[in-house]
């Protein structure tokens, strides 16, 4: 382990982030691309590097890295498989859009990413199912 903090799959870890009202329209939503190579690889280098994902998710998606200040809820385990499951990829496309309530995830669409990129890094989000 490199420093990195490992959240276990605990009721706030899987607690939805989604505000109840807009739950529905937000599992509704698919993701349009399918998982490439060239995909994942695109979906990577934004989580590294534009979108700065990994600054709090840790390049191994296993959440809080060591030495950040966070408020509310710490950040998403990518690696547990509980959480892969609970969520869709409709849920974590509208956390990207309107941020996190509570917590320190800000929006990211259109600021930072464009849809498409947002849905290259969900693609690659999903590659952390099990490591």
């Amino acid at each position: 382990m490199d420093g990195a903090v490992l959240w276990a799959a605990d009721a706030q870890v899987l607690r939805p982030r989604v505000p109840p009202d807009q739950m529905a329209a937000a599992r509704a939503v698919v993701n349009p691309l399918q998982a490439t190579p060239e995909l994942l690889e695109k979906g990577r280098a934004l989580f590294e590097g534009k979108a700065f994902c990994k600054a709090c998710h840790g390049a191994d998606g296993k959440g809080l890295g060591p030495g950040l200040e966070l408020k509310g809820p710490l950040p998403r385990n990518f690696t547990d498989k509980k959480w892969q499951v609970a969520r869709t990829d409709g849920e974590l496309f509208w956390i990207l859009k309107n941020g996190s309530p509570g917590t320190d995830m800000a929006s990211f669409i259109p600021l930072v990413l464009t849809e498409e990129e947002a849905w290259q890094i969900l693609l690659y989000v999903r590659s952390f199912n099990g490591r």
